[in-house]
């Protein structure tokens, strides 16, 4: 009988601390995007903008933050997650600050674009994270929870902005979130290290598993021959596709949720503050349970790809049911529980889609790959605020709108179910290290093992 390996005392602070960091990280960027959508009502009334031109401002941040994918995954696995997630943490809070000193609709849509920049390397550098320091039997874990706080980060996002916008304005309500994203730009500076800068025991990396070497320790990067090497595989594509049709629902609601409950269902801007915070409390508890299902599927004998991948199919097709009868009904009760029903299924394919990143990236791609997922994703969600907002503006409702994301998300579905068949290789070298089913047979069940 093996023997069973033990987290160290050290090892478990590392991986807690690490989560930690990655929450708050999160949880602040999803606040900060979150602003102009929260402070939507007050920012049309003194820039004089119309439905249709603030989806246009809306979306700045998201083609910025779309594009910023190309170049970004490539240096994540070239430098590392510490300097990028840092400096992008440092660059989209001074952005955040600059938003509350605008004076026109072209200084806004600047600074928007800049926090995209600086936003760019926070979900495809949490993956490199994952993936560098958890080993397979817990990365879905990981990844649910580090998800979970991009939601609790929009739930919160509501009722705290519409309190400090109420009571101090809009400006005071960018800027303060600015310093606060500064200061966490310095905690992880002063804490995080890449696995090549700890001197780990063999223990405990046999723990974790195969710890994939990090960039700045002397291996060499990403090629350019191997980055488009990743565009052959069908789960590449399945990848970015699915996502596309994932984070265009996404940021429907995150760009026109509080516009829809208060134009929509006629609330007040307090009751939208608090009301808004219900779906995405749903949204937490989804990335939670997708993320600890993804490790009990695969723990009961399921592949690591069809623990995956079916789960995914199934919550966006309950999201798309979800959605649709919220377009229908004119309870406002009834509205928000089938749009708390539509986040928590749409946030757990959300989480699972990073967990694919995570078992299904070759050696040394995390980052590129879960770049051009994203940048796939914010595609759509780019579309999302100016398509919703063209068509609410020439239809005067938001069912319209809500039907076609219902259409997106079963889009979604349909790419996952047929063009993800496992894990992506690179075909450029002979080298096992290019190929991580030869080094992590990550197909196969995991067996369960001690968690930390």
């Amino acid at each position: 009988m093996t023997s069973t390996v033990v987290a160290s005392p050290r090892l478990k602070i590392i991986l807690r601390s690490t989560l930690a960091m990655l929450v708050v990280s999160i949880a602040i960027s999803t606040i900060d995007r979150a602003a102009l959508a929260v402070a939507n009502p007050l920012i049309r009334q003194d820039l004089g903008l119309s439905i249709a031109e603030m989806g246009m401002l809306l979306s700045a941040f998201l083609w910025a933050y779309a594009f910023s994918q190309l170049p970004i995954g490539a240096l994540i696995d070239s430098f590392g997650p510490r300097w990028l997630l840092g400096c992008g943490l440092a660059v989209w809070s001074s952005a955040q600050l600059l938003c509350g000193l605008v004076t026109n609709t072209a200084q806004f849509a600047a600074a928007r674009a800049l926090l995209g920049i600086g936003e760019a390397p926070q979900f495809p550098a949490a993956a490199r994270v994952v993936k560098d320091w958890f080993a397979v039997r817990d990365r879905g874990s990981a990844t649910g929870i580090f998800m979970c706080a991009s939601y609790l980060g929009t739930g919160l996002a509501a009722p705290l902005l519409t309190a400090m916008m109420l009571s101090f304005g809009w400006r005071w309500m960018f800027m303060t979130m600015g310093v606060l994203g500064l200061v966490m730009s310095a905690v992880w500076f002063a804490v995080y290290r890449n696995p090549s800068q700890v001197a780990l025991t063999e223990d405990e990396q046999r723990y974790l598993g195969v710890v994939e070497a990090t960039s700045g320790g002397g291996k060499r990067g990403l090629s350019l021959a191997q980055w488009r090497s990743l565009f052959r595989s069908s789960t590449t594509w399945g990848l970015v596709i699915g996502y596309f049709g994932v984070i265009y629902v996404n940021w429907l609601f995150n760009t026109w949720l509080p516009g829809y409950l208060h134009m929509a269902r006629h609330m007040s801007l307090a009751q939208v503050g608090w009301t808004a915070a219900i779906p995405y409390t749903f949204a937490v508890l989804g990335a939670l349970v997708a993320g600890y299902l993804t490790d009990w599927l695969a723990r009961k004998g399921m592949s690591l790809t069809h623990s995956r991948k079916v789960p995914a199919c199934v919550f966006l097709v309950a999201q798309t049911l979800f959605v649709v009868v919220a377009a229908l009904v004119s309870d406002n009760n009834v509205a928000v529980a089938c749009l708390s029903g539509a986040l928590f299924c749409g946030t757990a394919a959300t989480t699972i889609a990073w967990a694919m990143i995570t078992v299904f990236s070759p050696q040394r791609c995390t980052g590129s790959l879960g770049a051009l997922q994203n940048f796939g994703g914010y595609m759509g969600g780019s579309l999302a605020p100016i398509v919703t907002g063209l068509i609410v503006q020439k239809t005067g409702t938001f069912v319209p709108a809500l039907y076609l994301g219902a259409g997106m998300s079963l889009f979604a579905a349909l790419a996952y179910l047929v063009l993800i068949r496992g894990p992506v290789t690179l075909r450029v070298s002979e080298g096992a290290e290019d190929n991580p089913e030869r080094l992590s047979p990550v197909t196969k069940p995991v067996p369960p093992q001690a968690k930390s």
